[in-house]
């Protein structure tokens, strides 16, 4: 039997994992779907996800209004191949062999969803490709 490949884990991080990471994290999970393992965490969590955030994703038909930002803890990056900061700047935790990845991106904190809507499909072009990179479809 051939071996089965692991699935690979990606934490997202920003600050208040309430827009970009979210954000992320639903784009992975949406075109992704069991392939790849996702979380996404703040080094300080908002009380609730930003409305623009929720309204600009709603609009391309992933829905993450049950979602709540989380506490990013050093179990979830330990148990992460990939980690994607977003701003989140030393407050993330390093730890030898995980890959880490910077995303510069515009904070979408007190933005209406218009100039949302440029990071979310900045961030979905930035999932594509990394999905392509550590989960490529098999037969294709």
């Amino acid at each position: 039997m051939p071996d089965t490949p692991r699935q690979p884990s990606v934490l997202f991080v920003c600050v208040h994992n309430a827009g970009r990471s979210q954000m992320a994290a639903a784009f992975l999970t949406h075109l992704a779907g069991d392939r790849i393992q996702v979380r996404s965490a703040g080094s300080a969590p908002a009380d609730t996800l930003n409305p623009a955030v929720v309204e600009a994703l709603a609009e391309v038909g992933i829905d993450i209004s049950a979602e709540v930002p989380k506490v990013l803890t050093v179990d979830a990056v330990q148990a992460s191949d990939v980690v994607i900061t977003m701003g989140c700047g030393d407050t993330c935790p390093v730890f030898p062999g995980k890959h880490y990845v910077d995303w510069q991106l515009p904070d979408p904190a007190g933005q209406d969803v218009a100039a949302v809507r440029p990071i979310r499909d900045e961030i979905e072009r930035r999932v594509r490709a990394l999905i392509a990179e550590i989960a490529p479809e098999r037969g294709r």
